[in-house]
């Protein structure tokens, strides 16, 4: 009913002129003096006729609207072809749909070309940076001094910088395989607290660890960074203290610090894309990308990923594995 109502407003001119010709046609009747019946026949015919005309005139526009209502579902480059043009205007609506179709696949497929590029360029350069960083780590190992130990931390730093570009690049990628399997939650904690075993001794931060039961059906490796990220970003804004790793249900895990803790007006905002809120402009070195690239992941593996703080209090970084047990 709506689309007859824009359909008939569309006619608008044409129907009012229509009214006016029935009108004179009607007044020259009668001027004539003709019976009412000979009057009203014709005006009663013609109106019946530009009703019918009007009824198949709009079942075809509807045809046609319906037409390009499922086109605009498309993207540019899946649109092949257009409606039949009915008057010049479509036609020429059509000619410049079609232009401006044809310069968006192109600008498309260019974007993609330098996209692959860039992306081709960062993933050499991340896997080239890694073999000084390991050259590096083997002269550093047989040393045992405080100065030794900070450059280790330093590297390791650096180390994980450079997974975080991997991570990004790798994020979007139509090449990123996702190998789901049965892992030990326990396995992939435990790593992830040696790799941060040095931090925790170096700056004399407590580790309370739970040892988780059971296991989960997930991609090792995702969600390995996903775990590092978190205990990266809370060693990161922790000064004393500790961080306690504990699972309260057989299908939730949670990585508590006792740090600075988060504004509730940026709480909502962390996991944002370039996000670093009011903690961010005192650490002048956090990028806002790390838990960003952590939901991401997140919702790739299909666990829900939350986040709970008060500001000198610490924060509280939970991850829901509970939509997994429903697939």
């Amino acid at each position: 009913m709506k689309l007859f109502r824009q359909y008939l407003a569309t006619k608008k001119k044409l129907l009012s002129a229509l009214a006016v010709f029935a009108v004179l046609f009607f007044a020259s009747f009668v001027l004539f003096r003709l019976p009412l019946r000979a009057v009203l026949y014709p005006v009663l015919l013609c109106l019946l006729t530009g009703g019918i005309f009007l009824w198949t005139d709009f079942l075809s526009v509807r045809a046609k609207h319906e037409a390009l209502e499922d086109i605009r579902k498309l993207s540019a480059a899946m649109i092949q072809s257009l409606p039949e043009p009915s008057t010049v205007a479509e036609a020429d609506y059509g000619a410049v749909v079609c232009s401006l179709r044809d310069e968006a696949v192109r600008l498309e497929q260019e974007a993609a070309v330098h996209f692959g590029e860039m992306t081709d360029y960062y993933t050499v350069w991340a896997h080239q940076i890694k073999t000084p960083i390991a050259s590096m780590k083997l002269t550093l190992q047989n040393e045992d001094t405080a100065f030794a130990r900070k450059l280790r931390s330093d590297l390791f730093r650096i180390e994980q910088y450079v997974e975080m570009v991997l991570a990004f690049l790798r994020l979007d990628s139509v090449s990123s395989d996702y190998v789901f399997r049965q892992c030990s939650l326990d396995a992939i904690l435990c790593g992830a607290i040696k790799k941060f075993a040095p931090d925790f001794i170096g700056r004399k931060l407590r580790l309370e660890y739970d040892p988780a039961q059971g296991t989960v059906l997930t991609d090792e490796k995702w969600l390995s960074f996903v775990v590092e990220q978190i205990l990266s970003n809370a060693l990161k804004y922790t000064r004393e203290g500790g961080i306690h790793i504990y699972m309260p249900s057989s299908e939730r895990l949670c990585i508590r610090d006792t740090g600075i803790g988060i504004a509730p007006e940026d709480l909502p905002r962390i996991f944002e894309k370039g996000y670093t809120g009011r903690n961010g402009r005192v650490d002048k070195s956090a990028s806002g990308i790390g838990l960003y690239l952590c939901r991401r992941i997140c919702r790739n593996l299909g666990i829900e990923i939350s986040a709970q703080s008060r500001p000198g209090e610490g924060t509280e970084i939970q991850l829901d594995f509970s939509p997994l047990t429903k697939m």
